[in-house]
Parts: C-alpha cells; structure tokens; sequence
C-alpha cells in the first residue's frame, strides 16, 4: 500500500514537539500534522492499520490542503485493510474532490482499482482515465494497459486497441517513415517526366534524375552530395523499382520507428545511404547508380540486430514482421549477385547492411524495452550513464571516420578513371567537355 506522506515536504526533522500526545484530540500545526502521517505510515508497514487509522484521522481537518488529503488518503488505505470497502471508497474519493494535491493521482487509482473490485467496469474506465491525466511518465503504460483490458472488457475493441498501442509505446503512427516515402515518390516521379539525350543516346529522366544520380565521376569533382541525393531517384525506366524500394522502406522502416523513435530513423537512414554510396564509390564497377535501396538494407541491418542481438520485446505484429528481415536480407543478396534483376548495385547493399549493422551494435533500441533493459539494475550511476552515452557517440564518430576515409578512397580511384579526364567543373554542375570514352552505365540500388 501507499504510504500517505509520499509528496509532502517538510524542512527539518517532522518530530513530535515536546509533550505531544498523539491521541490526544485538538488541531495540529503541519510539522505535527506530517509527523502523524508517517508514524501511520510505519504502523501500516509493521501490518498495525487499527492503531494507523486515529493517527490519519486526526491529520483530516489540517488547515494545509496537501497535508489534510494525505491523511484523508491514508484513513482509506487503512480502512481498506481492516476490511471496510465502502469507507475506504468513500474516502478515497473525498480526497480526488479536494482539487490537485501529491495524494490526487495515486487515490484516483485506488478508486479505479476498488471499482474493478466491485466489477463496475465503467466506473473503473473513468477513474482510470482521471490516472492517465496525471500520471507520471514511468505510469503511463501500466495505466493505458489497464485502459486496454477495460475497454477490451466493456466491448470498446477500437479504443482497447488505441490504449494497448500506447501501452506498448507505439500509439503515433510512423510519420517520419511516410514522410521518407513521400518526398522520395514525389523526387523520383518528378525526375522520371521527360527525356534526355545523353551522349547522342535518348534516355528517360528529367535534368532532375541526373542532378540527383550517383554519378561517380562527378562525384570525383566535387559533387559530394550525390552520395545521398542518390537515394531520391530511381529507374526511370521501372516504376517497379521506385514501388518495390518504397514498399521495403515502409516495411523496415516502421519498426526502426518504433524501436528508435523519428529522428533517430532519419538519421540512421542518412549514414546507411551514405555508407551504401560509399562502398559502390569505392568498389562499384559502374560509373553511376540510382535507388534507395542501399539505405534501406541499412534499416533491416538495424532491425536484425536490434532484435536478434539487442532482443527488443515487441508486439505480435511487429515480431512477425522483424522475424522476416534475415530471410529478406540473404534472398536479396542472392538475386543480387546472381544477376537475375540485371544491374544491380550489390556493393552499395552491402555498404549499407554493414553500416546499419555497426550502428544498432553501438546504439541498443531506446523506445521499447530490451532483454539488457529488463533486467539492468534501477538508478544506474553516473559512470554507467556516461559509459552508455560513450559508446554511441564513439561508434557513429568510427562510421564517420571510415566514412569520410572512403570518400577519398574512391575519389582517388575514379580521378584515375580514363572518363575523369573528360570532364570539367564548374560552378555549379560537372559538364562534359567531350565525347565520353564509355557510355554512362548506371546500376540499380
């Protein structure tokens, strides 16, 4: 049970002043008044709630709010335990009618919980959505839970589904994985309308797919920012290409949403495309590469580790979708490599897998719980919390570190590329200056 001084605060020692005699009647000043409750609160601990109940009683008519609702609750949590229900209800709910005090929020579920008691359900869904309004953060699941079942058990599916989502953590839906997929289609749709001529070759794409491809030799020049922009455009040839990398973003990228929250997504999928860019910078054969999916076999990387090595406990649904990402992984690189799709840039994969793999290694889910989570030790040092901050923050610098060494890598190797010398820079776009050596062959990513 509760102890009923928990959220009064008292400078000094809350004694008893000289001569005081607890049973005795007459008011009480606060100090008096806060000491009464906790000499209750040890004799309700020691199992004593006849010899607590007078002592919380004479704390009821305190002139301080805070104080008379602490005993209040405290008389209610006594009379509960010598079996008087209905009084211990009554004042209960006396104390949730004396306006906002520490005592308010842990009273209200008492009343919740006496009310499930009595199986009036309905009255038990109302006291506890009066908790969810002044719960503490570390309550909220436990009382959107308890919502869940009620609403379940009152035939509420629809908002019994709402509540065990929030529950579980996961009640936003995924905007920041829709947004990711909305700006790519409206990129890559944009860039698709149009033609070109290439090289005395007519091709589909707007000057908006050239500007945004991984052109590795521009990349040389100084384009740096195609080793991200890449993941914005896709074949412009294949709507395919575009509705496949999408729907695979939607499918990984959710649960890296849900188990890392919006920002954290956006910004693995960035260090995943760039890593994917920079392993077909340095080892890709082919001059340029359009797609996205280098940075998405980053998000599954992610998803693979964060459940198979960080063992993240997540819903039904999203457990059977995360069961799945090995699989996917290995088919992938399978048809990849074996040439079935055609061009397909199978470093700029692997690129990404890797990277992704690296950074749910260093970074363990934060918005659902872990296997580690579950059973480290509450209230954790300041030692261990700067170990915990460390280890991020030295995994993502090494990534970047390989990362910004590869970019160099790979300038160097395509400065030696016989196509380089046929091109110049210029502010702000590389241009041909002649006829190219090659043609311009891009790979699917």
């Amino acid at each position: 049970m509760d102890r009923a001084s928990e959220g009064l605060r008292l400078e000094g020692s809350p004694n008893f002043p000289p001569g005081f005699d607890p049973a005795s009647g007459g008011p009480v000043d606060r100090p008096t008044a806060i000491a009464l409750i906790r000499q209750a609160d040890e004799l309700m601990e020691a199992s004593e709630p006849d010899q607590a109940l007078p002592l919380y009683a004479r704390t009821v008519g305190a002139p301080d709010k805070d104080v008379a609702a602490a005993g209040l609750f405290g008389v209610g949590n006594a009379l509960y335990r010598l079996d008087r229900d209905d009084e211990a209800l009554d004042a209960w709910e006396r104390v949730t009618a004396m306006g906002e005090t520490p005592a308010t929020y842990r009273a209200w579920r008492q009343v919740a919980a006496a009310r499930v008691r009595a199986k009036d359900l309905e009255g038990a869904l109302d006291a506890y959505r009066q908790c969810e309004r002044r719960a503490p953060a570390a309550d909220k699941g436990l009382i959107a839970s308890r919502l869940g079942w009620l609403s379940k058990e009152t035939g509420n599916s629809r908002a019994a589904g709402r509540y065990f989502a929030r529950s579980r953590g996961d009640a936003l839906p995924p905007f920041m994985t829709y947004l990711m997929i909305a700006v790519t289609v409206v990129t890559s749709l944009i860039a698709m309308q149009g033609v070109q001529n290439l090289g005395g070759v007519t091709v589909r794409g707007s000057p908006l797919e050239d500007q945004l491809a991984l052109n590795k030799i521009f990349v040389a020049h100084g384009e740096i920012y195609r080793l991200l922009s890449v993941v914005l455009v896709h074949d412009p040839n294949d709507i395919l290409h575009l509705l496949f990398n999408m729907y695979a973003l939607w499918y990984a990228g959710q649960l890296v949403e849900r188990m890392y929250g919006a920002r954290l997504l956006l910004f693995f999928y960035v260090l995943a495309g760039i890593g994917a860019s920079i392993a077909s910078y340095i080892f890709g054969d082919s001059i340029g590469a359009v797609g996205a999916s280098g940075a998405i076999f980053g998000l599954f990387g992610i998803v693979l580790v964060a459940t198979r090595y960080h063992h993240a406990i997540l819903d039904m649904q999203s457990r059977a979708i995360a069961s799945q990402v090995g699989f996917l992984i290995v088919l992938n690189l399978i048809l990849g490599f074996s040439g079935v799709f055609g061009n397909v840039d199978n470093f700029a994969h692997i690129g990404g897998l890797v990277a992704g793999v690296w950074l749910a290694l260093v970074m363990p889910p934060g918005r659902v719980p872990t296997l580690g989570s579950i059973w480290q030790a509450p209230g954790g040092g300041s030692g261990s919390q700067l170990e915990r901050l460390a280890l991020p923050v030295l995994g993502v610098a090494a990534l970047i570190a390989v990362l910004i060494a590869g970019y160099f890598v790979g300038t160097a190797r395509w400065q030696a590329d016989p196509a380089y010398r046929f091109y110049g820079s210029t502010t702000p776009h590389v241009v041909r200056l002649a006829p190219a050596p090659q043609p311009l062959d891009f790979e699917l990513n």
